[in-house]
């Protein structure tokens, strides 16, 4: 069964940055398309970020696209999200996301629908 565990969320002032970390257990990176997807209070989850599972393509929302990077560790079977330049309207649960995928993409979608799901970790951007 695969599992995905979030860490690295916490408080920061505006302008700055935090790095979520999400570990994969029970399926390697190659195989998984992993995801951020964010839901803000009173709003809706918000898919923002993803990682093809050959770790070539990764893709972004247009709220957090040259602010927010999408990367992996294949050895630490880990992919972080490093978010620089945060804002407030970025203060939300994160959770890392994903979906089975065994064979090589042409891309993700930050949209796309996971299958799997770690139980998030707060983001507040706040001074």
């Amino acid at each position: 069964q695969l599992q995905l565990v979030e860490s690295g969320g916490g408080l920061v002032q505006p302008g700055g940055s935090l790095r979520l970390s999400c570990e994969v257990s029970g399926l390697t990176l190659d195989s998984i398309v992993v995801g951020w997807v964010r839901q803000a209070p009173g709003k809706a989850r918000e898919g923002i970020s993803c990682i093809s599972n050959t770790g070539t393509w990764t893709n972004y929302v247009n709220s957090v696209r040259g602010r927010f990077s999408i990367s992996r560790d294949v050895a630490e079977n880990t992919v972080y999200l490093q978010m620089d330049s945060l804002q407030a309207e970025d203060t939300a649960t994160y959770y890392c996301a994903a979906y089975r995928n065994f064979l090589p993409t042409s891309g993700c979608s930050p949209a796309a629908p996971m299958k799997f799901w770690g139980k998030g970790v707060e983001v507040n951007v706040s001074s």
